[in-house]
This record gives structure tokens, C-alpha cells and sequence, in this order.
């Protein structure tokens, strides 16, 4: 299949140069390097506890011709062919690159100690899993460093180079011919599309935690386009030539084409093993992983809700050896119980308790929930019953500029409060009438807070404090891969028109095709999904929906903080009584705190 080609012009970027500073690329160097023993690639890193042999820039061949570069790691010793964990992304390879952990405050909670140095951002490290039999390739993308072609932002021609590094990987000598693919974040998008061209080698996939609709789920999540946050990585992505640009592209193509399109992940032509690995805490990542779970169509996946951050968990313990167990099972035919797992295990989170961890259920969404609707009242209460007063509404400031710091004025609270332990596990929607008296558009931000019984709103510590070597969650900075405030939604009225062939009773999906522009003063019904989420509520403690024009959730870095704009003019009105019942759908588990 030919790459895609578009009606739409792709608008590229000059790539950040590879010998600019900060990049710690080391050059172009085709060779292969004996680590030792107790190596340790400097003072500071994990020593190797076996020899291993180091391919260096070793060129794989694309289909057009274009060449990429790729590290290779494997066990000096290996006796028998070895099965291949790949690293896929345009951060760079083993150790390079502008984005690693020591950007990260206190590291996310991952020593320098911990790991060898020669892992790729987000992918496994070869210290870890090459000891257990496996070699581990980091794979430049097109474009990236000294690999050649312009730098590709997802879609069916980064799946097509994928595939073609896949079978160029399984075809080497020292290869047993199955390929898995396994990381975070882009490392996890991308291998939704590699997977869907079906490389006959790649045997599965552990995509940990990822994307599956760049438009609706990151870029331009309910129509409101989130653009500092990747502007800032496209900035960082380093290459001798070009880098596609998608902030440019949504300026230029606002609505759903097939531009868009070709980078929603075709999770259908999906059949292999997949290791699923979800949170409810990343800003980009939580709605995509469950979709890769309920859509993919291998009979074989399983998905795991974990209660952490993404980078933390990767190198956990924990993580490490639940993944060895299906890599083994499925690379190298190991008898060790795998398939037994529960296909769904989700962490719930008291925000004030430790999290209640690997919790099992047979589906996603869970069959034991039972949907629950709570209707707002002007009042500033969630109530099981309606408001009938005709006309009650409400009014907020909608062009307050929010600084993301948790806690912005300008947003309506609706509290309900607990009378016995509920457990909320899975998706929400807040269906809401609304009004903008001063502008014919407007940008709704919602999110769910959790209260505890003296009405201290709180938040929930991706990362132990230990770890972060801190004495209290005051002392952690109020980012999103620190803490998490609870499930949000975004909706821009102009785009409410529903997609009927992607949408479900509990989770409503636009289809982004078209503006649809209302009349000022005239009330609109959105329907604006929340994204999944596990929490716990004890008897007293209470559920807050916030309402406000600006983004609710935490920067991912604190550069980021308050420069997500949006188009929002004077006030917003909510409309609660008579005909207009705004209300919230809660999935609760049915009569269990847990």
C-alpha cells in the first residue's frame, strides 16, 4: 500500500539541528562496541551485569528507499536466535535527544542509579531486558538525527516505515524472527499504526499508555485546539531536514479531513497479542489507551489501569516483571501462567488513602457499574432529582484567563455529597445547556474533584513522595506528571455535532467535520465526555463538577502554565430548571466502594 496522499498541503518546519546545543547526540558512528561486565556509562548509572554487544547506527532500508538508523543491544553470550524489543519515536536513541528524565522535577521518581544510560526516552532499557534474553532496538524514525526523509508525525506512513523496520529487524541474523514493539507515549501511538499494516513478524505489542486519535484525543481534543504543548515538542525534534508541523496544520485545517484522519489509528485491522497499559493522570494519553483496548481486534489483549505516572511505572518493578510475563509468553513460548490474567485490571483512587491497585473485572467498561444521572441546581448542588424552576440558571466569567494552577477563579462548582462508599470506575458525560449572550461561539471546560468530609478539595499523587525524596504533596509542584486533579472534558459548541457511527450512550464523540456557530444568547445542549476515571468516595466525602471557560487541567511542564488559549467572550450562562436540565452521567459501581 502507497503512502497516503492527501488533498490537504502538509506543512513542515526546519528540524532542530543534530549538533545544536543540548540535543547530546554523539554523531554518526556505524560500529559495533563490547560493553563489559559492571560497565557503566557514567559514574551516576546502573552497571551492566552482562557483556553485551552494541550495534551502533546500524542503516535499515524503507520501502522508497529512504534509510534509517537504529541502535541494537543484545547478550554477548546468546547462544540461540533472540526475539527483538523495538523502540519507535522521534526523540532520539540511546541516551540522545532534547527530552529525558533530568528535565523532569526530581526525575519522576527514577534515579540516575536505576538505569544504565543507554535506554531511548520512554522505551525499555537494554541493562533490564537483555539480561532476560532480548534484544532491544531504539529505532531513529524517519528523519530523526541521521536517519534520512523529512520527520512524519504519525499516520499511515509512519506505520508503513515501522513495518518495513520490523522485517528488516526480524531478517537479521542474530533475530529469532519475532519482533515486539513496546514503550510510552509516542513509542505507544506509534505502534498502533505499525500494527495495523500487519508486519508478519511482529509478533505483539505493549503499547504503554498511548493516543489513538491525535485530533480528538490530543491536538484538538472537543474542538479547542491544544497547541503549546506540541508546538513546544515539534521544537524539540532534531533532524538534517524537515519536520511536519501539525500546530500549523490545525491552524490551516480546523475541521475533521483526511489529514486527520489518516492519523486516527485503524485499531480494527489489529489482531496480534497487545499489553495494554493505561492511567486516568496523563493529559494526552487516558482516552486513547482505553479506545485501544475496546476497539483492537485481537481476541488476546489486556489492559491494566495503574495508579501512577507513565515514566515512574515504566521502570517500576512491578511493571517490569508483569511485562516480562507476556513478552515471554508470546517471544519465547514460556509456560508461565500469562493467560490467566485478568484481561482488565483497574486501579480506584481514594486521593486521600493509598490507591486500591490490579483490581480485576472481565471488561472495559466494567459490566459491574451501573450509570447514574445527578441534575445541577443554580443552588451550586448535584442532586439525584431535577431543579423545576423554570429558568434557574447560572453565569460565569468566561474570558478569565486560567493559569492551570488547580485552583483558577471563574468556575461554577456543583457539589454532591456522599451518604454511603461509592466507587465511580469509567466513563462520564456532563450534558449541559448553555448560552454565550456576547459571542455566536464558546469553549467549555469541565473536570471532576473529589472532596474530603470537611471540604478540602483534593489532589491525587502520581508519585510516591519518597520517591520524589519530598516530605509533603505541598512541596510537589503542581504539574500534571506530579498530580492529578481528577477527569476532565472539553467541548467548543461550534463543534457539539456528534459522530453517530463512533459514539455510545456513555461516550459521545464528535465528528469535528463542520462549525456550527449559534446565535448569540441562544441556549445549545452539549454533550461533552469525561475521560475515564477510578475514584473512591467514603460517606461525608463529596463529588464537585467545575464548570469554567478556561483548561482545568495541570501543564505538563510549568513553562506550559496558562498559555492554552481559547476564544471564549464575556459570560456563559448554565441553564439547570424547566427544559433545561443540565445533568451529569456517573458510572458507579454498583453498591461497592471498590
Amino acid at each position: 500500500m502507497p503512502s497516503p496522499i492527501f488533498s490537504e498541503q502538509i506543512i513542515y518546519q526546519p528540524a532542530k539541528a543534530p549538533e545544536e546545543p543540548g540535543t547530546a547526540y554523539a554523531g554518526f558512528k556505524p560500529s559495533s562496541i563490547m560493553l563489559p561486565k559492571g560497565h557503566q556509562r557514567t559514574s551516576e548509572c546502573r552497571a551492566l551485569s552482562i557483556d553485551l554487544i552494541w550495534d551502533r547506527d546500524v542503516m535499515l532500508p524503507m520501502r522508497d528507499g529512504v534509510r534509517i538508523a537504529a541502535d541494537i543491544f543484545r547478550p554477548a553470550d546468546a547462544t540461540a536466535p533472540l526475539p527483538a524489543l523495538m523502540a519507535w519515536s522521534p526523540y532520539g536513541k540511546t541516551g540522545a535527544g532534547v527530552i529525558s528524565l533530568d528535565i523532569i522535577p526530581h526525575r519522576a521518581g527514577v534515579p540516575k542509579s536505576q538505569l544504565s544510560g543507554y535506554e531511548k526516552w520512554e522505551a525499555p532499557d537494554p541493562a533490564e531486558w537483555c539480561r532476560r534474553g532480548y534484544a532491544v532496538v531504539n529505532v531513529d524514525a524517519r528523519g530523526v538525527f541521521d536517519s534520512e526523509g523529512d520527520i512524519r508525525w504519525l499516520g499511515t506512513g509512519e506505520g508503513q516505515d515501522g513495518f518495513d523496520a520490523v522485517e528488516a529487524v526480524a531478517s537479521l541474523p542474530w533475530c529469532s524472527g519475532r519482533v515486539a514493539l513496546v514503550g510510552n507515549s509516542w513509542l505507544a501511538m506509534a505502534q498502533w499504526f505499525i500494527a495495523a499494516e500487519r508486519p508478519p513478524h511482529l509478533t505483539c505489542i505493549a503499547p504503554l499508555e498511548g493516543a489513538t486519535d491525535f485530533y480528538r484525543e490530543t491536538l484538538c481534543r472537543g474542538g479547542v485546539p491544544f497547541t503549546p504543548f506540541w508546538d513546544m515538542l515539534r521544537s524539540c525534534l532534531s533532524g538534517r531536514n524537515r519536520v511536519e508541523d501539525p500546530v500549523a496544520m490545525v491552524a490551516q485545517y480546523p475541521t475533521w479531513n483526511s489529514y486527520w484522519a489518516d492519523k486516527r489509528a485503524r485499531l480494527e485491522q489489529i489482531t496480534i497479542p497487545a499489553y495494554i497499559l493505561a492511567s486516568y493522570s496523563t493529559m494526552i494519553h487516558t482516552e486513547g489507551s482505553f479506545r485501544g483496548f475496546t476497539d483492537l481486534a485481537s481476541s488476546q489483549k489486556w489492559l491494566t489501569v495503574h495508579a501512577t505516572q507513565e515514566w515512574y511505572d515504566l521502570y517500576s518493578q512491578e511493571r517490569i516483571e508483569d511485562l516480562a510475563l507476556f513478552l515471554g509468553h508470546y517471544l519465547k513460548d514460556e509456560e508461565n501462567g500469562w493467560e490467566r490474567t485478568p484481561r482488565v485490571r483497574a486501579a480506584i483512587l481514594p486521593f486521600n488513602k493509598p490507591a486500591l491497585a490490579n483490581v480485576p473485572y472481565s471488561a472495559w467498561p466494567p459490566t459491574e457499574t451501573v450509570y447514574e444521572t445527578l441534575y445541577l441546581h443554580a443552588g451550586g448542588l448535584l442532586s439525584a432529582h431535577p431543579d423545576h424552576r423554570p429558568g434557574s440558571s447560572v453565569v460565569y466569567p468566561a474570558d478569565i484567563a486560567g493559569t492551570q494552577s488547580g485552583n483558577d477563579p471563574g468556575e461554577l462548582e456543583f457539589v454532591y455529597t456522599f451518604t454511603a462508599p461509592r466507587a465511580l470506575l469509567g466513563h462520564s458525560k456532563a450534558v449541559l445547556y448553555m448560552s454565550a449572550p456576547d459571542h455566536n461561539d464558546l469553549d467549555v471546560f469541565v473536570q471532576l474533584r473529589k472532596a474530603d468530609m470537611h471540604g478540602n478539595i483534593l489532589e491525587h499523587l502520581n508519585i510516591p513522595l519518597d520517591a520524589l525524596q519530598l516530605a509533603s504533596i505541598d512541596n510537589v509542584e503542581q504539574i500534571n506528571p506530579l498530580k492529578y486533579l481528577g477527569p476532565t472534558g472539553i467541548l467548543r459548541a461550534s463543534h457539539r455535532q456528534l459522530d453517530p457511527s463512533l459514539s455510545e450512550a456513555f461516550r459521545p464523540v464528535c465528528a469535528h467535520d463542520k462549525e456550527d456557530k449559534i446565535p448569540p444568547g441562544q441556549v445549545v445542549r452539549l454533550e461533552i465526555a469525561l475521560w475515564p476515571a477510578g475514584i473512591a468516595f467514603e460517606p461525608g466525602e463529596s463529588l464537585i463538577l467545575r464548570i469554567g471557560g478556561h483548561p482545568q487541567v495541570l501543564p505538563e511542564f510549568s513553562t506550559l502554565s496558562g498559555k492554552w488559549t481559547t476564544l471564549n467572550r464575556g459570560s456563559h450562562v448554565v441553564y439547570c430548571g424547566g427544559e433545561y436540565q443540565s445533568h451529569l452521567c456517573l458510572p458507579f459501581l454498583d453498591n461497592q466502594a471498590s
